[in-house]
């Protein structure tokens, strides 16, 4: 496409401005998303665990656990097998 006025350049110039407008918006859509499941393990969920841990070593029950109201039954159960897995691997 050639542009030979500078009215024209001036138009083309001002839809393609819209153009990456648009573009924008729907990049952020996409970036804000929710992949959904289960997440990693960031920092978030080791300071859960970590806390989880220090409570079950200091004697505490998955109900006293469950109890406070930080974690659900479910959470802990998961928990407790990825802390009884790590065992098992410290200890071979």
């Amino acid at each position: 496409m050639k542009i030979k006025d500078l009215d024209v350049a001036l138009k083309r110039i001002s839809e393609l401005e819209e153009e990456v407008k648009l573009l924008k918006t729907e990049n952020e859509k996409l970036r804000g998303r929710n992949f959904g499941g289960r997440k990693k393990h960031d920092e978030v969920w080791m300071a859960s665990y970590n806390d989880f841990v220090s409570k079950l070593e200091k004697g505490k029950t998955l109900t006293e656990i469950v109890a406070e109201g930080e974690i659900s039954t479910r959470t802990a159960y998961r928990y407790l097998s990825y802390y009884k897995e790590l065992k098992e691997n410290k200890d071979k």
